[in-house]
């Protein structure tokens, strides 16, 4: 077995919030450790990463967040001889999680503090987290803080239509297709989308279910993201796309295999991002994986920040 097959995985944040007009990272004093770090924590089984980070950091501080950016990954090797991977994203805390907050000192955690980015650069006891905190305040330093998300996905599996005797639009989930769609609940409430927008189709409105049910969302269908109607033509996604972007918040598009590129591209012109081989990419998805697509809330219209792609668990 190789190290990368014994490789230990972990995710964790950036946490982040605004005092007094200057922005102030979360580093946490560990007791057994005694070291200084971010929060973060190993991949319990059967989790995905942005599940982890945002388990791990309600565990080490208390507060709840929603995930932002994604701000790299460390890698080093442990006591073990075992390599570690750990996948950070940034995280804004609200004054809300903090006042709701239910953290005291334990066996783990000895004290939580808010410092400013060049302290937390000193002050941190490793160096991977230094990058890690270097990477967000180049960020900061772009005026990028605050961001929302729009997360296409793709349908999960559905029966092939040679097997389906009705409408193309009314093929249903396999079984494989029903695994798919709850599967890729935890991971996408990383994000707290807002709002759920589908195809019309029957596999699009059942994939999205599982997640409209634990965000407590209703579903909006829109033929504009339709198979039938990219197929003959009479789809507006630009609306659908544009509306997103006015909006500023975090929001699931679910639709199919055509039609995703010409949804990320409609993203990309919305905001003035330049096309490149990586719309493709995030676009080539296999059924029951998303691309999230993160953009800045104060000013959408500077670019993508940046897009990560999620594969399905089944």
């Amino acid at each position: 077995m190789s190290r990368h097959e014994k490789a230990v995985y972990a995710a964790g944040a950036v946490c982040w919030r605004a005092i007094e007009g200057e922005i102030r990272v979360l580093v946490i004093h560990r007791t057994k450790h005694g070291d200084v770090t971010l929060p973060k924590g190993k991949v319990d089984p059967g989790e995905t990463l942005p599940q982890t980070a945002v388990r791990e950091i309600k565990e080490e501080t208390g507060f709840d967040v929603t995930l932002g950016v994604p701000v790299g990954i460390a890698h080093y090797t442990v006591g073990s001889g075992r390599d570690k991977y750990v996948h950070y994203w940034a995280a804004e805390v609200t004054d809300a999680a903090v006042r709701a907050s239910t953290f005291v000192p334990n066996r783990e955690v000895a004290a939580e503090e808010w410092v400013s980015i060049s302290r937390a650069r000193r002050y941190l006891s490793y160096p991977q987290d230094v990058d890690v905190v270097s990477r967000f305040s180049d960020l900061v330093d772009e005026g990028i803080t605050g961001t929302f998300a729009l997360i296409v996905l793709r349908h999960a599996k559905a029966t092939p239509p040679g097997e389906w005797n009705g409408s193309d639009a009314s093929r249903p989930l396999t079984a494989k297709g029903v695994r798919q769609a709850a599967s890729a609940v935890p991971s996408i409430e990383a994000w707290s989308p807002k709002k759920i927008v589908t195809s019309t189709a029957v596999r699009c409105v059942t994939t999205v279910a599982p997640l409209a049910a634990a965000r407590g969302i209703v579903p909006k269908q829109s033929e504009s993201l339709s198979q039938d109607a990219w197929e003959d033509g009479t789809g507006d996604v630009r609306s659908v796309i544009g509306k997103r972007v006015r909006k500023r918040k975090t929001a699931v598009l679910c639709s199919h295999g055509p039609v995703i590129p010409g949804v990320l591209r409609e993203i990309a012109l919305a905001t003035g991002t330049l096309d490149g081989s990586y719309l493709r990419e995030a676009a080539a998805l296999g059924t029951g994986e998303f691309s999230v697509v993160h953009l800045s809330a104060t000013n959408p219209g500077s670019g993508i920040i940046t897009i990560e792609t999620h594969a399905s668990r089944d």
